[in-house]
């Protein structure tokens, strides 16, 4: 009933045989909150008998406001609604106070199609705020450390042959001292290693530092001065600068990505599922967290693991049609649980032996290609984390794999 904007929302209310109720434009401020709080009330939403709201988002101070209480909140998807709007018009036309009274009645005619936002507690809101956040700070890191690898290689490939033995190497403080103090070859051809051993006792290299960093130093220092082509001087001094920049950028998100990471370890082992979600081996603090983040904490959400594991898009979709049949993986599903669950399926093939047995039997007998073996072992896991959650349990190996115990044995 509440189409969803920026600055202002439009409203349609109906009665169960779809006759239009009241229609209002309210704006987005507490003003505008008050108005539709009031309308409701005029049309009989109480605590124990509350209106339920369909609206095309499930963020922002409007949810947050209809949320409280026992009211019902339906995030209906934009594209879902566009295909309502046609059974309406068959002119294609579009309005905003008409996808009000459109998504009014998508409630009035298919509510039991359609999920409400799921009651988890606050605790677990915020965890998920921060667990988004700090991976979408992780993935902005990356994306601009790939420009930086790309520009790098466009006028500075010493840089990229000196710190490739490193894990990580243009996150690190080390190289990010280093590039700037010399932004160009030409400069990095100049540094001593006093200058080298400076730098990297400035980013953090306390252990060893006079052993390791003097040998580190030197072999920078050999790497620097070999023989690599160079841009023109002043193309040169050109790149460097905007190497510059794209390194302040990279810094910041280095930095916002670790303060992210922090609160995540703060907040998350607060929250009563922490113990059962890190007793899955695979799962620690910061998956954990993004697991969390995804599934909630509202046990009415899924009706049983295979809701969960069609959520997660680890379960196949089988495509059947007279005589022909197909298992394929699942296109629709939480893009963000579902990379999740890939890094924790490939953690659990190291963390544990009887899920590396599992991965295995699936590339052996199964002949699963790794993608797929990985996907099976998730499907099974994350199953198992409905039940533990459900029963409050903790993660068992002997039990989560004894059926396969005993085929081996």
């Amino acid at each position: 009933m509440d189409n969803w904007a920026e600055r202002t929302h439009d409203v349609a209310l109906v009665d169960d045989s779809g006759t239009l109720l009241a229609k209002r434009r309210i704006t987005d401020d507490a003003a505008g909150y008050k108005n539709l709080l009031d309308l409701l009330s005029d049309y009989g939403d109480t605590e124990e008998t509350p209106i339920p709201v369909a609206i095309e988002t499930s963020r922002g101070l409007l949810v947050a406001v209809l949320r409280t209480g026992n009211r019902r909140i339906f995030a209906i998807n934009p594209l879902a609604a566009a295909r309502y709007r046609d059974r309406h018009s068959v002119w294609r036309k579009k309005s905003d106070p008409g996808d009000a009274l459109v998504l009014a009645n998508i409630l009035r005619t298919d509510m039991h199609a359609h999920r409400t936002l799921p009651q988890d507690t606050d605790l677990a809101r915020a965890v998920a705020v921060l667990a988004k956040a700090q991976q979408d700070t992780v993935w902005n890191r990356q994306q601009i450390a790939n420009q930086l690898r790309s520009l790098l290689r466009e006028y500075y490939p010493s840089a990229l042959a000196a710190f490739e033995p490193w894990k990580n190497g243009l996150c690190r403080p080390e190289a990010h001292q280093i590039l700037e103090l010399a932004p160009t070859p030409t400069r990095a051809a100049r540094l001593t290693r006093t200058q080298l051993q400076a730098a990297l006792k400035r980013a953090g290299r306390t252990r060893g530092i006079e052993a390791e960093a003097e040998a580190e130093a030197e072999r920078l220092r050999v790497v620097f001065r070999g023989e690599w082509a160079h841009q023109p001087p002043l193309v040169e001094d050109a790149l460097g600068k905007q190497m510059l920049a794209l390194l302040m950028q990279l810094e910041a998100a280095s930095k916002a990505a670790d303060d992210l990471a922090e609160a995540v370890a703060e907040a998350f082992p607060q929250h009563p599922d922490a113990e059962i979600i890190t007793s899955f081996p695979g799962l620690g603090i910061q998956l954990g967290a993004r697991v969390l983040a995804e599934i909630g904490d509202d046990r009415a959400r899924f009706a049983d693991a295979r809701g969960l594991k069609a959520y997660a898009g680890s379960s196949p979709v089988t495509r059947a049609s007279g005589k022909k049949s197909s298992i394929t993986r699942r296109r629709v599903k939480n893009d963000r649980l579902n990379h999740a669950g890939y890094l924790w399926a490939f953690s659990a093939i190291t963390a544990s032996p009887d899920a590396k047995a599992h991965y295995r039997r699936r590339r052996d007998e199964h002949g699963d290609w790794h993608a797929a073996a990985q996907r099976n072992l998730f499907n099974r896991m994350i199953g198992q984390l409905h039940h533990c959650l459900q029963h409050r349990t903790l993660f068992d190996e002997g039990t989560a794999f004894a059926t396969q115990l005993a085929v081996a044995a």
